[in-house]
């Protein structure tokens, strides 16, 4: 069975019985008619959809932030959030996708010839339960535009969700088929990867599910987009604003209750501003309120699985066995739910847990450093590499640094955001391929190339080339 559990009680809500494989064939074969039947639409006419989505999401808001907040815990005020996202992204594709997927003509003497993107069929979306909506939009509307059909396979934790959002899609006019919902057991998540009519998979996980996912897609021969975690330094040199950075940190820790990809997790401080950053962040953090998550005034809601909170609680108690020093929080509450409070870890090293391992929840690790090159190198010493932040006053010195910082995105003076009008992703171990902007729209496409000579003389291949 698949449930879904209130993380802010430990009660369940509902429960479901997985699809069978004839449902799921069942689906899989409507993917691949519609999808047949939506690829020769035009672009614009596409759009039309992701327009309508964007429609339906404003006017359902409050009913699918509850949603959210009831399944996985998420603060109200950010589930919100979260659905105004998705919509703004739905928004970005239908005006920008006409453009980023139009023919690209190429000089080539007297032929005609040029770029030409095409769908590759229907994608499969195995995605986690932190953003249950903006996981599935951020993937989908892209993909949709370009003329692919799209299959979720949700986390089992937030089944609800899974169907909201392709009621959603339907409601906004999508063909019969062209979205579906696979509430399947993830050890049969192999089979459908391997699935003739499954195309391309994307799928946002830990780097295990990604070595699995992209193990099986690669023995199939097919294209796969992987965004696996991070644990995103944030570096703060003796240069910067201190209290500014603090303020940003805060926000940038601990939004969702940490449980996001590019939250910052290890926060790099130069020794002459270390004492003003950890006070100021501390003082900060402990003003964050704990409770329940329907309510406006939280700031910090329940972890999504008791075993999340197990595991986070693992990782404090490591650390300061280690060496580190507890500044605010490290022990689970008592009473129901799966609550954890702000947590500041101060001189974290390489090694300890807090350092080396993602930290997904309400925990900082604060690392120490003598100047600005030990600061890169401590923010380099990971085995991911999807994101980063610098503050530093010196814009010129921040171009150099940008540059030798290993992460798929930099920010600089501010806090690390997706945006649908670029790229998102990263290296190493937090994944390759790209979401959102143009790269994203292009992922799960055939670029094309076209070259149509004359028709009644005899040419050479384009440059002179030998065809091979």
């Amino acid at each position: 069975m698949i449930a879904s559990i209130d993380p802010a009680t430990g009660v369940e809500l509902a429960r479901f019985t997985p699809a069978s494989d004839r449902e799921v064939d069942a689906l899989l074969t409507g993917a691949v008619a519609a999808q047949a039947a939506w690829r020769r639409r035009t672009v614009t006419e596409r759009t039309f959809l992701l327009r309508r989505l964007a429609d339906v999401l404003r006017e359902g808001r409050d009913g699918f932030a509850r949603l959210i907040t009831a399944e996985m815990g998420k603060p109200i005020s950010e589930a919100e959030a979260e659905i105004d996202k998705c919509a703004a992204t739905c928004a970005y594709y239908a005006e920008h996708a006409p453009a980023q997927l139009a023919d690209r003509p190429v000089d080539s003497d007297a032929a005609e010839s040029a770029v030409v993107y095409e769908p590759l069929g229907v994608v499969l979306a195995v995605m986690p339960w932190n953003y249950p909506f903006w996981q599935f939009v951020r993937c989908a509307a892209p993909a949709l535009a370009a003329g692919n059909a799209v299959v979720l396979k949700h986390a089992d934790n937030v089944p609800q969700c899974a169907l909201a959002v392709l009621r959603a899609v339907r409601e906004a006019g999508a063909p019969e088929g062209l979205c579906g919902t696979l509430l399947i057991e993830v050890e049969r998540v192999a089979d459908v990867i391997a699935d003739p009519r499954i195309a391309a998979v994307s799928l946002t996980g830990s780097p295990r599910a990604g070595a699995a996912v992209a193990s099986r897609a690669a023995a199939a021969l097919k294209k796969q987009v992987l965004e696996l975690g991070g644990s995103d330094p944030f570096v703060v040199l003796a240069d910067a604003d201190v209290e500014r950075a603090a303020a940003t940190a805060v926000a940038s820790r601990f939004v969702n209750a940490g449980q996001s990809c590019v939250n910052a997790k290890r926060f790099i401080v130069e020794e002459s501003v270390a004492e003003e950053f950890v006070a100021a962040f501390t003082k900060g953090a402990a003003a964050l309120v704990v409770g329940h998550p329907a309510e406006r005034r939280t700031t910090i809601g329940p972890l999504a699985r008791s075993d999340l909170r197990d595991t986070l609680h693992g990782q404090v108690l490591r650390s300061v066995a280690a060496g580190a020093e507890l500044k605010l929080g490290g022990e689970p509450p008592s009473g129901p739910g799966w609550f954890y409070p702000p947590t500041v870890l101060d001189h974290v090293t390489p090694g300890m847990p807090a350092f080396g391992e993602e930290t997904f929840g309400p925990l900082a690790a604060v690392t120490r450093v003598r100047d600005a090159e030990e600061a890169i190198t401590m923010a380099n010493r990971t085995e991911y590499g999807l994101a980063a932040t610098l503050w530093t006053g010196d814009l010129e010195r921040a171009r150099t640094v940008v540059g030798r910082l290993d992460a798929g995105a930099v920010f600089v003076n501010g806090m690390v955001a997706s945006d649908a009008r670029l790229p998102f992703g990263g290296i190493k171990k937090s994944g390759y391929g790209r979401e959102l902007g143009l790269e994203g729209i292009r992922e799960f496409v055939n670029v094309k190339t076209v070259w149509i000579g004359p028709a009644t003389a005899d040419r050479p291949a384009p440059n002179g080339a030998n065809p091979r």
